[in-house]
């Protein structure tokens, strides 16, 4: 045997190091492949709550993390909002307005660019209320900017790893930062969507009063009118006046609740006494039409906007005496906590009217939708039901319907408990 022919050949094995890089570089491959494919779901929709959602789930998917949030500048005040979070509830989020000085995420938009934070409670620049208000432990914290044309317009903030062993990696802050940029191209293109269909619906319905009203005013011209026709002239459009009143003043309203610019008041009042109250604002409609109105319920104080929460209590209100049989019909209103858990309660109108059927129950939440077996009977903007449940599920709450056609109608909405 020759020497070559002893020597034992060099293992071709990788070693421990060699396959821990082969892991760590899979992993990140896998990260940008989930990541590509998030951002392919992101281009997909451009409903502005449902891609703040995916926004949500795919930074705690991409981080491993335990919570997240989405905070977006007010683009009227500059302020910095909470606008979708995987902790807080909708009233919780009105609740909190995170100052611009003072906070990591305000310190993100100041200086647009990532803040990584390992001991957040030591570190002068976190803001503690949310943790108070939630009754959470903020460890650790990663916030990226949003930004869109050069413009910060948000933060997108992940909340403690979930393993309190692993460590933040630069991988995370890439990643974070990437999915950030790809959701602030996603958000803008959301609000110009929804800018452009707001404004192309509202042209469209106000066409038909402003029709109205320059067919009336040909006819005031012509001379030949007798005093009679005038006058019902005159009152024609009296009437398509107040109906472009309503109509704009609901746009705004509905425009300032989907751009997120309409913010919550929030004051503790008892429920009841506020369905008291707004009662005897439609009381004399219900008594020109002999219609009994019952309320009932417990005594619970709800943390909430007293003026939009009254909002809702009329439209109900009013639409359960439109609705309602010609005369001598029924409104039973009620209030209780939704279980017993008492966190929430729950409210509700009921009619004793013509009903819906099941495809006008389907559309009730849709704007500009009013039934064709009512439309001609019932004057509206077909409005009031949208900006009714925009507002309930701002405070975190959710609203819905019962209804049965010849019986009546029932709709109920939740509220959080103080």
């Amino acid at each position: 045997m020759t020497n070559n022919e002893n020597t034992t050949p060099p293992s071709t094995n990788p070693t421990s190091s060699d396959e821990f890089h082969v892991s760590k570089y899979l992993q990140l491959l896998a990260r940008y492949e989930r990541l590509m494919e998030i951002t392919r779901q992101l281009n997909s929709t451009l409903d502005l709550h449902t891609l703040l959602l995916r926004i949500i789930d795919a930074s705690i998917e991409l981080t491993r993390t335990e919570q997240a949030s989405i905070l977006l500048i007010d683009q009227n005040t500059g302020k910095l909002h909470f606008e979708a979070s995987s902790s807080l509830s909708g009233g919780a989020m009105e609740q909190i307005e995170v100052p611009i000085e003072g906070s990591l995420a305000g310190w993100v938009v100041t200086h647009g660019d990532p803040v990584l934070v390992e001991d957040a409670r030591n570190d002068p620049r976190f803001f503690s209320k949310v943790d108070q208000t939630i009754k959470f432990k903020t460890r650790n914290l990663l916030g990226v900017p949003m930004i869109a044309q050069g413009k910060v317009i948000g933060v997108v903030e992940v909340l403690n790893k979930v393993y309190e062993d692993e460590t933040w990696t630069e991988d995370d802050v890439n990643t974070l930062s990437a999915l950030a940029a790809q959701a602030a191209i996603a958000i803008e293109n959301a609000r110009l969507f929804q800018q452009s269909d707001f404004i192309a619906e509202m042209v469209h319905e106000l066409r038909t009063p402003l029709t109205a009203l320059k067919l009336s005013t040909k006819l005031l011209i012509d001379a030949r009118l007798n005093e009679e026709t005038r006058s019902d002239v005159v009152d024609s459009m009296a009437t398509e006046i107040n109906r472009l009143i309503a109509l704009t003043t609901d746009f705004l309203n509905l425009a300032r609740l989907e751009s997120g610019r309409a913010r919550l008041e929030l004051t503790e009042f008892e429920i009841f006494a506020m369905m008291q109250e707004s009662q005897q604002v439609v009381e004399h409609q219900a008594r020109d039409r002999h219609i009994n109105f019952h309320l009932d319920g417990d005594t619970i104080k709800v943390r909430a906007d007293r003026d939009k929460v009254k909002q809702v209590l009329l439209n109900l209100m009013t639409n359960a005496i439109k609705y309602n049989k010609p005369m001598g019909g029924e409104v039973f209103c009620t209030c209780k906590y939704l279980d017993e858990t008492r966190e929430y309660c729950i409210v509700e109108v009921r009619d004793t009217g013509v009903g819906l059927s099941v495809d006008d129950k389907e559309k009730m939440f849709q704007k500009f939708f009013r039934s064709s077996e009512t439309a001609d009977k019932v004057q509206g903007t077909g409005l009031g039901m949208v900006i009714a449940k925009r507002i309930v599920e701002a405070h975190g709450g959710e609203m819905w319907l019962e209804s049965e056609q010849g019986v009546g109608t029932s709709f109920f909405f939740t509220l959080p408990v103080a």
